[in-house]
């Protein structure tokens, strides 16, 4: 068995999908939790599937929205297919974030500020 992701099937499949902006894939908790067990390293569908509230049929909807992101690679095995977290598109995230992170470390410095004079006072 190879360890290279056949990507074309699912390169085909969703070249007719539009793309899903990252934010708008991981406003869901499902898809957030399907990320974090991804993180463990590659997992089949009906392994993902386990544990929810919700059936395999949504759990698919799921894993398709996290593809059209391109959070996920999709990889054939057999019957099952393999699920393979794709980080990259976090950067985005991590960009927008990071700069809610410095507004608050400044504003947070200020008050320090302020603080400290006031102490001394």
């Amino acid at each position: 068995m190879s360890d290279s992701v056949d990507t074309s099937e699912s390169s085909d499949i969703l070249a007719g999908m539009p793309d899903v902006d990252v934010f708008s894939a991981l406003a869901n908790p499902i898809r957030r939790e399907i990320l974090m067990r991804l993180r463990q390293g590659p997992r089949g569908a009906s392994e993902l599937a386990r544990g929810f509230d919700v059936g395999r049929p949504a759990v698919s909807e799921h894993l398709q929205v996290l593809r059209k992101a391109r959070l996920i690679r999709e990889q054939p095995r057999g019957r099952e297919r393999y699920y393979h977290l794709d980080p990259r598109p976090l950067a985005k995230v991590h960009a927008w974030i990071e700069a809610f992170d410095r507004y608050w470390q400044k504003r947070l410095a200020a008050l320090e500020d302020v603080l400290n004079e006031e102490a001394k006072k």
